[in-house]
């Protein structure tokens, strides 16, 4: 498909089902951790997604890089990934799909103050500051909010915000490191394989790996391996070929939208008004951030 320098109709509803896969994701994440010890699970998911990537590779004749100057970033890319991923298993254990969804999606934020210091040309503008301004404001009523019923935990609050530090610390080792110049498939191979290794070595240390395992939980693993580590994220990076990144981005505030309406719909999750105010904020934030500057 042709470049376009603007989000046409097919754009848009790309992205908007891109946001409800991942809202719904987390759902699927808590409901498999019923069966499967959490970071288990997610070795389980990056080993499956790393065989996939790699026939996929194979069929389209390509292969992943391994030379040297490639080599310590996508070692550091798959580690932040295998961090991440703990840290998100973990906090959908401890607390309800609707705020982990307010605080993991919170990326946005974390690599606007990252790009801020490492990126020349995406200093934080008055628009900018005043997005993260709302969405840090945002995360803390959510953090500090304990009412409103349903699974609530500081700790997998926590978790899911260092979970998103770690996601938006990938994205800047991906633009502004050697690790650039690899094809989108091979860093996302990179990240699942080198995180397949890390996450089935320690998730022993994490307690018994199997809990009440049923067909049920085989299935939101098959899910999460084929549709969402595989097929959605291929998905998303041939969408971020064709159209404008800032537009993709700015599609971004939905995440969290669909992650509280699912926990809500499909958990029976409680959603007082301090979470929906946090992610009111929040995503504002993310809006105001992730807007593309109007051309002169």
């Amino acid at each position: 498909m042709q470049r376009k320098d603007h989000i046409d109709a097919f754009g848009a509803v790309s992205l908007i089902g891109f946001s409800a896969l991942l809202g719904f994701n987390q759902v699927v994440i808590k409901l498999v951790n019923g069966g499967l010890q959490p970071v288990f699970s997610a070795g389980i998911r990056s080993f499956g997604a790393m065989v996939l990537l790699y026939l996929w590779m194979r069929w389209r004749q390509s292969g992943p890089q391994f030379d040297r100057e490639v080599l310590p970033w996508g070692l550091l890319a798959g580690v932040l990934f295998a961090s991440e991923f703990i840290l998100l298993f973990l906090a959908l254990d401890f607390t309800s799909v609707a705020r982990t969804s307010v605080m993991f999606y919170s990326m946005p934020v974390w690599l606007a103050l990252m790009a801020h210091v490492a990126i020349p040309g995406e200093r934080l503008t008055a628009r900018k500051s005043l997005g993260l301004g709302l969405a840090f404001v945002g995360m803390a009523v959510g953090l500090f909010s304990r009412g409103g019923g349903g699974q609530v935990s500081l700790a997998g609050d926590v978790m899911a915000v260092v979970g998103a530090i770690g996601w938006a610390g990938i994205a800047l080792v991906a633009r502004v490191t050697p690790f650039a110049r690899v094809a989108p498939v091979t860093q996302i191979f990179w990240q699942v394989a080198v995180s397949a290794v890390i996450l089935l070595a320690v998730s022993p240390f994490f307690g018994p790996l199997i809990r009440d395992f049923q067909p049920l939980h085989g299935l939101g693993m098959a899910f999460q391996i084929v549709v969402v580590a595989t097929a959605g994220f291929l998905f998303w990076f041939w969408l971020l070929k064709i159209y404008p990144a800032a537009g993709v981005a700015s599609f971004s505030f939905l995440a969290p939208i669909f992650g509280v309406c699912f926990g809500w719909l499909i958990l029976g999750e409680a959603v007082g008004s301090p979470l929906l105010i946090a992610l009111a904020l929040v995503c504002i934030g993310l809006l105001l951030i992730n807007r593309p500057r109007k051309a002169r």
